[in-house]
């Protein structure tokens, strides 16, 4: 297993940063975060405490469905498929084709990593961009 590492940036930074990498300004780092939320609340709520077991439960037991999950957790399946899509849409989660229709939830990773600036530095400088204004980027 690996660790994930996550950011916190503004909707805003995130896409600047984004459109960068795109036109091939920026190169992303492999230190880099994998996954971005954009704000510290919005990370806690799909990172709760609870969540959290659900995703070491997955990793640990690897459901072959979610019924199975849901009777490993005690969670009505609606709000563990709810929960899960959410999860799914960071890619925290990513979901294998079971047996029939089902299917089985599967995380990838052991450890999460929080990657939180505190603020924009003034004259901040990316050291692997080119030809952007990287004043502009929150993460390089």
């Amino acid at each position: 297993m690996t660790t994930l590492k996550v950011g916190i940036a503004s909707y805003e930074d995130y896409k600047k940063r984004t459109m960068a990498v795109a036109r091939g300004q920026i190169k992303p780092g492999a230190d880099d975060p994998k996954v971005w939320f954009t704000s510290m609340e919005s990370f806690a709520k799909v990172l709760s405490d609870r969540n959290r077991e659900l995703l070491a439960l997955i990793a640990a037991t690897k459901p072959s469905s979610m019924n199975e999950l849901a009777e490993k957790t005690g969670r009505a399946p609606s709000n563990l498929s709810r929960t899960l899509r959410t999860m799914e849409r960071f890619g925290l989660v990513r979901f294998e084709k079971g047996a029939g229709k089902t299917r089985a939830p599967r995380v990838d990773y052991s450890d999460i990593i929080l990657d939180v600036p505190l603020k924009r530095a003034a004259g901040w400088q990316c050291e692997r961009c080119v030809d952007v204004d990287s004043s502009d980027l929150l993460f390089p």
